[in-house]
């Protein structure tokens, strides 16, 4: 048989990862804003914020995803209420599609969110310092330990996830083919671990014991360790810890409680009890994440050094 070379077009393509940022914003925090030769993707992961792009001001919320275009100025602005957290990824990209992302607010579906999760994990693996620091402007590589294929998959994922955005929005519509019931359903929400999920939102304020999940979502305890221990590799109480301790950071940062109060709020017996479990998924105390917080968000107050 004779085969023939099929070369793989291109139409989007990266040429270089300038940084990965995933950071918690302070209610009050300001930033000089900024202009550079690169892309710029900005995406709410929680809250809500305001964000400059040029002349234009824009609101933006928890799914909202914005594109800042070489040479555009560009500004972040909190509302004082609300404590955000953003994942903002600065690449370089010479593809002319990219045109089509210029002045456009989008929004983010659960495929879209797992691909900028996953550069957030491989980036962790890939590089040394702290990702939650926004004015950090070099990315190091990490050579005592690094994850085979991290930058790799980096790239792979962020490919991808312009891709699914250019496609929704800016793409004839695809037809959709028929589901093959013989084939595994990738990519589909699971309906059981949302409706779980959501509960656990709900109460989160509350002391939720493992009995009373099962009881009122119908999922027998066996499945509900199983389910939670496939997507988020611990069960199904350690999760809620972290959902807990990620509210409470969201109530640090918001500056309008103390920790007393955010103990209680959540539902914990005492605020020792409270700083306990705060340390233990954080390695720092409460009163240690709301200085290290603090500190980045005045570090943007002042001009850095030759600047004016």
């Amino acid at each position: 048989m004779a085969y023939k070379v099929l070369h793989l077009r291109t139409p989007l393509s990266l040429r270089s990862i300038i940084s990965i940022h995933y950071f918690d914003y302070m209610s009050d925090f300001t930033f000089p804003g900024e202009s550079h030769d690169f892309w710029e993707l900005l995406c709410v992961d929680k809250g809500e914020i305001e964000a400059v792009a040029g002349e234009k001001r824009y609101s933006l919320k928890k799914g909202s995803i914005i594109f800042h275009q070489p040479n555009e100025f560009h500004n972040v602005i909190t509302n004082g209420r609300s404590a955000p957290s953003l994942v903002v990824i600065a690449f370089e990209c010479n593809s002319p599609c990219m045109k089509a992302f210029q002045n456009q607010i989008l929004t983010v579906q659960e495929t879209e969110s797992a691909l900028l999760a996953q550069i957030i994990i491989e980036a962790r693996q890939g590089f040394y310092g702290r990702l939650d620091d926004p004015y950090q402007e070099e990315m190091i590589r990490n050579t005592q330990t690094p994850a085979f294929g991290a930058e790799q998959l980096i790239r792979n994922y962020l490919e991808e996830l312009l891709i699914h955005l250019y496609r929704r929005y800016f793409a004839s519509p695809l037809p959709v083919p028929a589901q093959d019931p013989r084939l595994p359903r990738l990519g589909r929400p699971n309906e059981t671990y949302n409706r779980i999920h959501r509960y656990m939102e709900e109460h989160i304020h509350e002391q939720l014991t493992i009995e009373k999940i099962c009881k009122t979502t119908l999922v027998s305890r066996s499945h509900l360790q199983k389910l939670f221990q496939e997507i988020h590799g611990c069960g199904v109480m350690e999760f809620f810890t972290l959902m807990k301790i990620d509210t409470a950071k969201e109530m640090i940062r918001s500056n309008q409680l103390n920790f007393t109060q955010i103990s209680d709020r959540l539902g914990y017996t005492s605020i020792h009890y409270f700083s306990r479990q705060f340390k233990k998924v954080t390695h720092m105390t409460p009163s240690e994440y709301a200085s290290s917080i603090r500190l980045l968000s005045e570090k943007g107050r002042f001009p850095k050094e030759g600047q004016s």
